[in-house]
């Protein structure tokens, strides 16, 4: 996995520093929800998370046990996190609960861990990711 986050310190995989670090100021002033957008279009397999969630953990282990390199983001570690939070509840139309983990495979939002999971359920997860470039087998 590949992750967005402040720290290094912990253990899921590779890290580096937040976008809005990387980039010139005009770039970390965009809209967040453009922002998740291209984002998630960097990627076969993006996963919005925060890093205390027991739902974005789970979510993150599935993509892993199936073989797959997801770029995760952690929303707890990232100076934007909130706002970019609240675009993603606005994009996964949850306005009354948490709004991640939230997943994109292929640049699409898949949606929140109720979706990914209905999708894994009944198949159609695996052809997404084949698809996507994410899975070859």
């Amino acid at each position: 996995m590949h992750f967005q986050t402040a720290e290094s310190s912990s253990t899921w995989g590779y890290y580096y520093l937040p976008a809005a670090v990387r980039r010139s100021t005009v770039m970390s002033m965009e809209d967040p929800t453009e922002k998740v957008g291209r984002l998630a279009a960097e990627s076969a397999v993006v996963i919005f998370s925060v890093s205390s969630c027991c739902m974005c953990h789970a979510v993150k282990r599935l993509f892993c046990g199936m073989g797959v390199n997801p770029t995760v983001h952690e929303l707890d570690q990232d100076p934007r996190g909130p706002e970019l939070e609240r675009a993603l509840m606005r994009l996964v139309g949850n306005y009354s609960s948490a709004a991640v983990p939230v997943v994109f495979i292929g640049g699409k939002l898949i949606g929140s861990m109720d979706r990914v999971m209905a999708s894994h359920i009944n198949g159609t997860l695996v052809p997404l990711l084949k698809e996507a470039g994410a899975l070859w087998l």
